[in-house]
């Protein structure tokens, strides 16, 4: 049974479909103007070994828990 879950980007991504969840990484984010934005986060998500069935989740940190937490099966608070 499939089981799916948005990301926020839009795409949907069957959570049956994931064989590996990598570790989560942060970085600095910045608009165009330079203006800081805080610190972003992003986790590599893999639905086969090979390289091009690999997604990249970025977002804030909220958005990055949440998938995470629905991938897992734990529900969203």
């Amino acid at each position: 049974m499939q089981r799916w879950i948005k990301l926020p980007d839009g795409r949907f991504v069957d959570a049956n479909r994931i064989m590996y969840i990598g570790k989560v990484e942060t970085y600095p984010r910045i608009d165009e103007d330079g203006n800081d934005l805080g610190q972003g986060y992003n986790v590599n998500i893999g639905t086969d070994i090979s390289r091009d069935n690999q997604l990249t989740l970025m977002g804030s940190k909220d958005e990055v828990l949440t998938v995470l937490k629905q991938i897992l099966g734990t529900p969203a608070a």
